[in-house]
């Protein structure tokens, strides 16, 4: 009895309040309404902008996004679509074109604030080239970072070292680049080969590079060449596109650039390109090595166009790849 007395009287009490409530809101919700204070919150109009921390032993390794673009069936090297158009159902994208973002990495190594490639600054477009609302929201200052690695020198990885204006962005930077990139793009046989259309990535590439000539330095894989970063030859999407391994503290993540452009696609079939590709043939295989030894490693990676912020893993899945998106770094 004492129970369902106290049960009844708290929903009496319950009723009560909202009884009150509900009274008080009719009394007063003309000086609600006149007062504004339940009006609505003007829409943003733009996207946040992106950036991402997790730590990587005692790294801490921040996403950025500098943009997306898009990447249509037209830029894809043996695409069918009736194979395309079943996994696009089944990822519950409508379009035929796929949104590919634009990402870089920075690392804190406790002693160097090191950027891994710098987005597109204004050479490709509306869509990207806001890598600097990206650091900005990292709480970091383009005039803090020591270093900047490239993996390869594209217009979406190179391009961002220079201001709309052309002038440096990292102005106390070091600029590091793979040497065998740099002689590709500073080479004038090959810059005359390519269709016209790639002819200003030549040209970018060397405006690029040229800037920081006082503060530059060319390296090969298999190196290290800063503490906890080595560089890992990835070739094929150019001669000398690399990637970067970093250790520390017994962990590791391998930022892999643009070894998968497409991954949607490319987890199906590896043997599917993009038209940017300086060497497709190798570029798949570099792909497929690549995937075998992240899956079979279980080890994390990060990849330039892999959707933001790009951090994940590998499951073989015997014709195929299945792609794990790392674990939401909740806390340090």
């Amino acid at each position: 009895m004492t129970i369902e007395k106290s049960a009844m009287n708290r929903r009496g009490f319950l009723g009560g309040a909202l009884t009150g409530g509900a009274a008080l809101g009719v009394a007063s919700g003309l000086n609600l309404i006149s007062t504004g204070a339940q009006a609505a919150a003007p829409m943003a109009g733009a996207p946040m902008a992106g950036a991402i921390r997790r730590k990587i032993g005692n790294f801490e390794v921040t996403a950025l996004l500098d943009g997306y673009l898009s990447m249509g069936p037209e830029l894809i090297l043996g695409y069918d679509e009736e194979a395309a158009s079943q996994l696009r159902k089944a990822a519950f994208i409508d379009t035929e074109a796929l949104t590919g973002p634009v990402n870089a990495y920075l690392v804190n190594t406790g002693d160097k604030l090191v950027l891994i490639d710098a987005g597109t600054s204004d050479s490709l477009g509306p869509t990207v080239g806001h890598l600097g609302k990206a650091l900005a929201a990292a709480g970091v200052t383009p005039e803090q970072i020591d270093a900047v690695l490239i993996t390869h020198m594209h217009p979406d990885h190179l391009f961002g070292v220079l201001t709309p204006a052309g002038e440096k962005m990292f102005p106390n930077a070091e600029l590091l680049l793979p040497e065998v990139d740099n002689a590709f793009w500073f080479d004038d046989g090959a810059m005359n080969a390519a269709p016209e259309q790639f002819k200003p990535f030549f040209l970018g590439a060397r405006k690029s590079a040229d800037a920081y000539k006082a503060r530059q330095t060319l390296f090969n894989p298999g190196k290290e060449i800063l503490p906890g970063i080595t560089a890992k030859a990835l070739p094929g999407h150019t001669p000398g596109h690399v990637g970067f391994v970093l250790e520390s503290n017994g962990e590791r993540l391998i930022i892999a650039a643009d070894v998968v452009h497409t991954l949607l696609y490319q987890t199906h079939y590896p043997e599917w390109g993009i038209a940017f590709d300086i060497d497709p043939a190798q570029a798949v295989e570099t792909r497929k090595k690549f995937f075998d030894e992240v899956a079979t490693d279980r080890v994390m990676f990060a990849g330039a166009h892999i959707p933001f912020p790009g951090f994940g893993y590998l499951a073989n899945e015997g014709e195929a790849y299945r792609f794990v998106a790392a674990d939401w770094p909740y806390t340090f």
